[in-house]
């Protein structure tokens, strides 16, 4: 049974309100907006769009409250991975026609699984002891006529600003190979999400003539895909720590593309593999290219 409750709200006016005993702790209708004044028409304030809640509540229903949202978050979590491996068509067309409340946003996926590739990552590669130096030349140079010639390239390389730039930060490199690999390492992170971008620019230019498809449409077709590669990624790492054929499972990640692409814009199996061949080879030059500037922005940091 509803009981009523006194609630002092702005103004001193004390308004009452009925508790149904269900956590609900929502202001009445025509209360004054706790941050703007504005009579509450509803739920939120049409006006500074603050939620109309009270907040004096114990500290135990505060603490339920955050874990409530943690397991909401996990729910969601847990019904958009299944779908994303099994259905990311139905899942990226759900989302751009307007079915999101059930699925975690795209990018807070991608965000939580490039974590996790990057943590897996290193325990895969500690555990197989894969350790990234930095090598002088003369290990590459095993010939005369072989260090002749990177003689012959550095003293070019010191005719013009730019090589005299590169000449000295890699000899630095050379001297703390270690502050330049964390510095790499440290701004992966940043280079990765340039990925998301990049795919969707490409993409963008591979249906530039399909009607009723946008740029937002191919950014979170983007966020999905690359979400699920690089879930495949850190099953492969895991994978990795207990057999020597993990790899193998990397097979996966076009087929799952080829779907993916079908399900979420519609088209026919030879315009998905056409542009799927066409994707592949311009991530593959944007991905060389993030791999310089990425090697650039570690020179740059040692001096």
């Amino acid at each position: 049974m509803a009981r009523a409750t006194k609630l002092r709200v702005v103004g001193g006016r004390d308004v009452t309100r009925a508790d149904h005993g269900d956590g609900d702790f929502s202001l009445p209708l025509g209360t004054a907006c706790p941050n703007c004044g504005t009579a509450l028409a509803g739920p939120w304030c049409h006006a500074c769009g603050q939620k109309g809640e009270d907040y004096h509540r114990s500290i135990w229903r505060l603490a339920a409250e955050a874990f409530e949202g943690l397991t909401e978050l996990d729910g969601r979590l847990w019904k958009t991975v299944p779908r994303l491996v099994v259905r990311p068509g139905r899942l990226t067309r759900d989302y751009l026609d307007g079915h999101r409340a059930a699925q975690i946003p795209p990018f807070r996926l991608f965000l939580i699984v490039l974590l996790l590739v990057f943590f897996t990552g290193q325990l895969n590669f500690q555990a197989n002891r894969v350790n990234f130096n930095v090598a002088p030349v003369n290990e590459f140079a095993k010939t005369p006529k072989q260090v002749a010639e990177f003689k012959k390239v550095g003293e070019a390389l010191q005719t013009t600003p730019n090589g005299r730039w590169l000449m000295s930060h890699s000899q630095a490199a050379l001297k703390n190979p270690q502050a330049f690999i964390q510095a790499m390492e440290q701004w992966s992170h940043q280079f990765a999400i340039l990925m998301l971008p990049i795919a969707a620019l490409v993409l963008s230019g591979l249906f530039l003539f399909k009607r009723g498809v946008y740029v937002f449409d191919h950014l979170i077709f983007s966020m999905h895909s690359l979400s699920f590669q690089g879930l495949l990624l850190t099953g492969v790492f895991l994978g990795g720590l207990a057999v020597d054929w993990a790899g193998w499972f990397l097979w996966i990640a076009p087929a799952h593309l080829f779907i993916h692409m079908r399900g979420t814009y519609g088209i026919s199996s030879l315009g998905a593999l056409i542009r799927m061949f066409l994707l592949f080879v311009a991530s593959a030059t944007a991905f060389i290219f993030l791999m310089l500037g990425l090697v650039f922005v570690g020179l740059a940091t040692v001096h």
